[in-house]
């Protein structure tokens, strides 16, 4: 995404035409962020409106000199769609962890499944959105995003050993599906 001086310092004096300009080049970026996190597109769509308000109303308060805008903006969106799931959190339901710290740290460091490499992105992200909603944050923030265990804990206000319960039960149940669908693949080619 790449997005000049000249439309920031636009967007900064309120100029309708380079606010609509700067959101097509947005939409490019940050929809498929926005859609990795919800089931539909008007979900998406929506958190993607939230977010780039406040991506607008924050430019007055960037340095134009030293400012790398696509960076700042995928951070403005991660963000708000933290900020959307702490707000949704208390309407969720609670989940209840009775897995011990080395079960956790056997899932969370076991191998990277073979299986995603045979498959198309499409076929991935629609399989994560099949998830748990919580789980597929998680898995989300940790694999997509690359953020630690750690940092979700904090994010999304989850005990650090429950963020990696959710990655082992996002890899487990990625697997499963994954590996019906080699299944029911092979059962085709016979």
């Amino acid at each position: 995404m790449k997005v000049d001086s000249e439309i920031i310092s636009s967007c900064i004096k309120d100029d309708r035409k380079a606010i609509e300009q700067l959101y097509k080049i947005c939409f490019q970026t940050l929809m498929p962020i926005c859609y990795r996190y919800h089931i539909n597109e008007e979900d998406a769509r929506s958190s993607l409106n939230i977010g780039f308000l406040k991506i607008v109303k924050g430019l007055k308060d960037v340095d134009l000199e030293a400012f790398n805008f696509n960076a700042w903006s995928k951070r403005i969106m991660n963000n708000t769609l933290i900020d959307e799931y702490r707000k949704s959190k208390k309407h969720r339901e609670r989940y209840s962890v009775t897995d011990s710290e080395s079960e956790l740290d056997y899932f969370a460091e076991s191998d990277k499944n073979e299986a995603l490499s045979n498959f198309g992105e499409a076929t991935v992200l629609e399989l994560i959105k099949e998830l748990p909603f919580a789980t597929a944050q998680v898995f989300n923030l940790y694999i997509i995003d690359g953020y630690a265990h750690k940092e979700i804990a904090d994010m999304l206000d989850i005990p650090e050993g429950t963020s990696k319960w959710h990655l082992s039960q996002a890899k487990r149940m990625l697997r499963e599906k994954l590996e019906n669908i080699e299944t029911m693949n092979k059962r085709m080619v016979i």
